[in-house]
């Protein structure tokens, strides 16, 4: 609290908040709530108390929804309203056809979440019925009560990145699936191979004896076995070439050779498993293949709007990691605060107190899972790389008084990098380890003139 207002941070963020809802949804405009479905849209027009002033259903697609705009602009003009504010359920991609089409009516344009909808529904009158028209009016009545949100601006640019990292994801677990079948066929057929490396599907020579195996004999390991292993090493070697690498590690590759004898494993389906593993393996390769060509796009998107320098001071942080992050966030710009953003990915702490009670703090867990997921993985190379996170890392984890466990502390250190990669971008000032730290600038004070 400052100067003995009795207002705390939170007070003051929620009231601005308020404040931005109240100039979308003026007393002085009527409420248009929109439930919308793929060829049928429920449109109710109603007053700040929910008292419905129109109704109409409009059995079109939602990019034809500019005539039921028109509509309900002159039914809340009859009413005597100066205006309406648009409003519906964020649920497919129709509320951003709606919301385009708002704004080429100067209309304000919000959104209601689905689970607020659902919880006003239940309490609406105490059964679990659920209709069209009533969830149109729901969405107006919780409208005029500022139960609502702004969506995220739309922006060419960040949209552009949006739709690079959600097609990362896709291919990551595509990836990961694939790999997953691999192994699993393997430990079937030939567990053998799996052995012959720690890590096999992180070691180009494993991966590219496979290769050898199924693009000259088929998945054949006698016919491979024929070949000697000078030839099967000159042959995995052309393939690590072939790669960008300079030579393979023959330990592997002479195990992987050894193993071609090995007879444990369902001997059955191994032909068939083998070569269902082949062609596997050539659709993890064009995989591995779309996604550099993603991520060196979303990185590419950094150096356009120079944007690299700035993250990349954060010891740690990747272009690619970076990219990652914000292309879930958005534009950072948007986000009131850093904190706005942690509790964005839901890494913010809740509390829970009553009274004299005081009950265990966890993360929220809502927000955005995407987001929550990229701050997630940039931790463990951050934590290794940064001396300020592995020491806040330590800390956090050997301090007399609650001690946090691992996964806890990297929490931690996720919602940090959130926060530290705001404020570079939003101030266009490299990452500084004394502020990262909590320290403070030393003050440069004059001598006094004599």
């Amino acid at each position: 609290m400052r100067n003995g207002s009795g207002i705390s941070r939170g007070d003051r963020n929620r009231n601005a908040r308020l404040g931005r809802l109240r100039a979308l949804v003026p007393v002085s405009n009527a409420i248009v709530g929109i439930d919308l479905a793929d060829a049928k849209q429920m449109v109710v027009v109603c007053d700040h108390d929910s008292q419905v002033l129109a109704r109409r259903t409009f059995r079109c697609p939602a990019w034809k929804l500019g005539t039921a705009l028109d509509w309900a602009a002159k039914q809340a003009g009859a009413a005597g309203f100066a205006g309406a504010t648009v409003a519906c359920e964020p649920t497919g991609h129709r509320w951003r056809v709606l919301g385009q089409l708002a704004a080429e009516r100067e209309m304000p344009f919000v959104c209601v979440q689905p689970v607020v909808t659902s919880w006003a529904r239940r309490s609406e009158d105490l059964t679990w019925d659920k209709t069209d028209e009533k969830d149109a009016v729901l969405i107006a009545r919780l409208t005029a009560q500022l139960r609502c949100y702004v969506p995220e601006p739309v922006d060419e640019e960040w949209g552009r990145l949006r739709h690079l990292g959600a097609r990362r994801m896709q291919l990551l677990t595509e990836s990961g699936r694939q790999v997953q079948q691999v192994r699993a066929l393997l430990e079937c057929v030939w567990p053998a191979a799996l052995q012959a490396a720690r890590q096999p599907f992180r070691s180009v020579t494993w991966t590219a004896a496979l290769s050898v195996l199924f693009d000259r004999d088929g998945g054949d390991l006698a016919r491979a076995r024929r070949l000697g292993l000078e030839r099967w090493e000159t042959a995995i070697r052309r393939e690590v070439v072939r790669r960008g690498r300079t030579r393979p590690c023959l330990r592997i590759a002479r195990l992987l050779f050894a193993a071609l004898e090995d007879s444990a494993g369902v001997t059955a389906h191994r032909r068939g498993a083998l070569e269902r593993v082949g062609l596997i393996l050539s659709d993890w390769h064009e995989t591995h293949r779309r996604l550099e060509d993603v991520q060196a796009r979303m990185t590419a998107f950094l150096d356009h709007h120079g944007l690299t320098g700035l993250v990349v001071s954060i010891p740690g942080i990747s272009p690619l990691g970076a990219a990652a992050i914000l292309a879930e966030t958005g534009d950072p710009h948007r986000f009131a605060s850093a904190r706005a953003l942690v509790k964005h990915a839901g890494l913010a702490p809740r509390e829970k107190l009553s009274g004299a009670f005081v009950g265990r703090t966890k993360l929220t867990g809502q927000g955005r899972p995407g987001l929550r997921l990229a701050a997630w993985r940039a931790v463990w190379g951050a934590q290794r790389a940064n001396p300020v996170y592995a020491a806040r890392f330590t800390h956090l984890t050997t301090r007399e008084t609650n001690r946090l466990s691992v996964t806890q502390a990297q929490a931690v250190i996720a919602a940090a990098i959130l926060r530290q990669l705001h404020a570079v971008v939003t101030t266009g000032r490299p990452w500084d380890p004394r502020i990262a730290a909590h320290g403070t600038r030393t003050a440069q004070v004059a001598p006094l003139a004599a």
